[in-house]
């Protein structure tokens, strides 16, 4: 049964979407068997993993107003081998307001998710920069929280917020649901902010700490507009390592000792 993990953090620009991309990817070059959903109006997994978001049928909003099931919604990847898409484009910032007064409302993706998972590893799920019908949704369905977050100064702020919306979503609706860990994003190694932040965080917040640490990489910013993950579109760089050990890391759930961990 795969594990399913939701990407989330309503403050935007911290590198959920490039993480969901190349996580994704990763894993699935890892030999992991992957389903990337795409649960913001965006659209930039869907995008950034070489699909043209305004061009495809059937997305994650037909699914979430009942008009499609999730098998007719799935795009296999062509430059990914062994990942599957869930697309999304704007029309998904509609679903909002026609979901009110639906039953339920909150389970509809877990619902759809519940029939297929089981063919694979992983779900990795792309929320909203928002705590929103969608975040929720992305919640119930999932098994754990992943939570980038940026090296910078305000990089606790808003952090509080989602940990609580994480306890409600645990205490009223998922009674499974875990914080998989916090993933630093955009560190920058010839700042002394960067570091400061790491051990600031570190000293500060009660979950896991992945070891790996995302760099600032302009290959990585370069690669969304070339549809191609940064594995794919730069196999060497700095930022292929770092999601490289991120999805060893992800795949041992995060077994590995805690210190030592940061250069």
């Amino acid at each position: 049964m795969g594990r399913i993990i939701a990407i989330a953090n309503q403050k935007g620009g911290v590198g959920k979407t490039t993480t969901s991309i190349n996580l994704s990817a990763t894993l699935a070059e890892a030999g992991q068997k992957v389903l990337a959903i795409d649960i913001d109006p965006q659209g930039n997994t869907t995008s950034g993993l070489g699909f043209n978001k305004n061009e495809i049928e059937n997305t994650t909003y037909e699914l979430m107003i009942g008009e499609c099931n999730i098998n007719d919604c799935l795009q296999k990847s062509d430059v990914v081998e062994n990942l599957d898409l869930l697309p999304s484009n704007v029309n998904l910032s509609g679903a909002e307001i026609e979901l009110l007064g639906i039953n339920d409302r909150e389970y509809i993706l877990k619902n759809e998710v519940d029939k297929i998972k089981d063919n694979y590893d992983f779900i990795i799920i792309d929320c909203p920069p928002s705590l929103n019908m969608l975040t929720i949704n992305a919640m119930t369905t999932a098994d754990t929280v992943l939570v980038p977050i940026q090296c910078e100064y305000y990089a606790l702020e808003g952090l509080s917020q989602l940990m609580h919306t994480v306890d409600l979503v645990r205490e009223r609706l998922n009674q499974n649901l875990e914080i998989e860990g916090v993933v630093f994003t955009m560190y920058d190694a010839r700042t002394n902010l960067s570091l400061q932040v790491v051990e600031n965080v570190k000293s500060n917040l009660k979950q896991t700490v992945y070891k790996t640490i995302i760099p600032r990489n302009v290959r990585l910013a370069e690669a969304p507009s070339h549809g191609l993950p940064i594995n794919l579109y730069d196999p060497k760089s700095a930022g292929t390592e770092s999601y490289r050990l991120l999805a060893e890391e992800v795949i041992h759930n995060g077994e590995e000792e805690d210190d030592d961990w940061l250069v």
